[in-house]
């Protein structure tokens, strides 16, 4: 079996290290063309899924393309690679003079990664919106959006 393990390295120091993911693959099928299982796993988002590569050339390649494939299909169900996201485009508004995003049209998983990294933070209640506590700053999404948060 092999697991490919993503790790957090703040700073590039092993000291506050953290896993974001893991990737489990494992051999269900011997043979010159042999079928792995794969399962995917996140931190924040629990398991991904799971699915099964069959007919793969064993020591056709690197053990990079077998992960490629094996990830690529354990998210799509397909051995290619899905296209590529579009950036996040979520509205900033704004109450007054204070601008604002709305929590609920943060699509995932940037909404979760968001949530968990506004924590201990303060948010404001805008009155005028249909969820007034469901909103968050937007120099605190735009530092998040920019990796300073």
């Amino acid at each position: 079996m092999l697991k490919v393990i993503v790790e957090f390295w703040p700073g590039g120091r092993d000291n506050g290290r953290r896993v974001l993911a893991t990737a489990k693959i494992g051999r269900v099928k011997n043979g010159a063309l042999a079928d792995y299982k794969v399962e995917l796993h996140e931190d924040v988002l629990g398991d991904l899924g799971a699915a099964t590569l069959h007919g793969y050339p064993r020591f056709a390649t690197t053990i990079w393309d077998l992960v490629a494939r094996a990830i690529a299909i354990g998210l799509t169900g397909k051995e290619g690679l899905p296209p590529r996201p579009q950036p996040l485009d979520v509205p900033i508004r704004n109450a007054g003079n204070l601008a604002y995003v709305r929590l609920r049209e943060i699509p995932e998983p940037a909404h979760s990664l968001f949530r968990k990294r506004l924590a201990y933070s303060t948010q404001p209640v805008i009155e005028e919106d249909a969820e007034p506590m469901d909103c968050a700053y937007a120099w605190d999404w735009l530092d998040f959006l920019a990796g300073t948060r």
